[in-house]
């Protein structure tokens, strides 16, 4: 399990990609992709739109109160337990097993938000992310080299138990 110290987590206030006011502002971007959620809000507002994720990745809260907005959940779903400011090997196992049964939802008891930075190493390339930036609106982060390389520099904040 990864660990983000308390120490670090400023350095996750900063948007992981570009950040966009309105969910109708992505549907360009994602068009003909696999593409992944993280967040409630964020994976609701595509299953309105009539879109479905590959991987939708929530744990029943935004902004740490209860999200009870969610329309049925469609495809496989898979339970894990990920404490806040964690990376567990469960979750990394979920979301890798969530590739082959997509779509999929993975529902995390704990806290979903890391999620991005497993995913970034999950998916293939030119793969989406998507996930709310509270306050700020939706970020969009399309899976490459360079979003890799940025991943695997900020998991070196964490600490490994």
């Amino acid at each position: 399990m990864l660990t983000l110290p308390p120490e670090n987590r400023w350095l996750f206030r900063e948007p992981f990609g570009t950040v966009f006011s309105d969910f109708s502002m992505v549907l360009p971007y994602i068009e003909g992709k696999i593409f992944c959620t993280v967040g409630d809000v964020v994976t609701h507002n595509a299953l309105s739109a009539g879109l479905i994720p590959s991987i939708g990745v929530i744990d029943g809260f935004t902004k740490r109160s209860p999200y009870l907005k969610m329309p049925e959940i469609q495809g496989h779903i898979l339970h894990v337990t990920n404490p806040a400011g964690t990376i567990t090997d469960e979750l990394i196992a979920a979301l890798r097993l969530a590739m082959d049964e997509i779509p999929c939802v993975v529902m995390v008891n704990g806290e979903e938000d890391l999620a991005v930075l497993p995913l970034t190493e999950i998916l293939p390339d030119g793969a989406v992310i998507l996930y709310g930036q509270p306050e700020e609106g939706l970020v969009i982060c399309e899976v490459n080299k360079q979003l890799r390389a940025n991943a695997k520099k900020l998991l070196t904040y964490f600490v490994s138990l």
